[in-house]
């Protein structure tokens, strides 16, 4: 068994925990969606709701691949629309970045006959989160309906396909933002779809995970020779914002590391942080997506590790 594969088996919490963290990036809406060209053949669709997903797409020869597929059937919909306006093409591939519902609930509309891919993390969580949603009388978030589709393939480390002379590169990131993150490079286009794994300008929510891998995690991407970065949620980044995001990380967890040696408190740490040079990010503390909150996960991260 990989280092990986093992990772992917520690604890996780109730499936049906995180299908209401898919309201986590619930932000005001921009205006309308937009699509970006990063390259030959390949997309960027940023989505104009913010509780659903950034997507990427490349156009092959035969085929189409997707990585991520918003919300729900609602939004899928949505980004199919603006797909088909660029390709007639069947999407003949998905990747899933995590297991969130908000990057995989429209697999059954983009790619009803696509093969998916994801970690088996990230399968496990899905076929769980899939079967809670669908009981008669299960809570569900409002509106939503799911077309969830597990993956059909699932890697420990790295998987390379081709559309055409095409390479996509299929990376192993966990744990990081969850147990079974992944991130997928286009080295034609020199472009990153990085999924939760950097967001541009904000505060990311954090699922259990490992806030230092994650932090190894950015400086693997970063030594990519990319130059754009598809984040999960907002604007498509440049190495700028992303070594930003990674200087963010980093520097809130030499602080929270700093303060656990010395015994403090979850509280005493959320009031003691100084991060006045990242003031500009997006938080939300609804979500728990504010500097003290990711404090916090970080410390329970140390803690239980211990």
């Amino acid at each position: 068994m990989s280092r990986r594969a093992g990772r992917a088996r520690t604890q996780i919490p109730s499936a049906l925990v995180f299908v209401f963290c898919l309201s986590a990036f619930a932000f005001p809406p921009p205006e309308g969606p937009r699509v970006d060209s990063l390259g030959p053949n390949l997309y960027a669709y940023i989505s104009d709701n913010d509780s659903s997903a950034n997507s990427t797409f490349l156009i092959g020869p035969k085929s189409i691949l997707v990585v991520d597929t918003s919300i729900d059937h609602f939004e899928a919909e949505k980004l199919l629309r603006e797909i088909r306006k660029i390709s007639p093409l069947p999407v003949g591939y998905i990747v899933n970045t995590h297991y969130h519902p908000d990057h995989q609930g429209g697999n059954g509309i983009i790619g009803p006959d696509a093969a998916v891919i994801s970690s088996p993390f990230t399968r496990e969580r899905t076929i769980a989160v899939a079967e809670a949603t669908s009981k008669p009388g299960a809570a569900r978030p409002a509106g939503h309906e799911f077309m969830f589709r597990p993956a059909t393939e699932t890697f420990t480390d790295k998987l390379t396909i081709y559309l055409g002379d095409n390479p996509v590169e299929i990376i192993a990131a966990w744990p990081a933002h969850t147990l079974g993150d992944v991130y997928v490079y286009f080295p034609k286009q020199r472009a990153v779809a990085t999924g939760d794994l950097y967001l541009t300008n904000s505060v990311p929510a954090m699922d259990q995970g490992s806030a230092a891998h994650w932090i190894q995690d950015l400086d693997q991407i970063l030594a990519l020779p990319a130059d754009h970065f598809v984040p999960g949620h907002f604007e498509v980044g440049t190495r700028q914002t992303i070594q930003r995001f990674r200087d963010y990380m980093n520097d809130l967890n030499t602080q929270v590391v700093a303060f656990a040696k010395t015994g403090a408190t979850e509280e005493e740490i959320r009031q003691k942080i100084q991060l006045p040079q990242y003031s500009d990010f997006r938080q939300y503390a609804k979500y728990e997506a504010t500097f003290g909150d990711n404090a916090a996960a970080i410390l329970k991260q140390i803690r239980s590790a211990k």
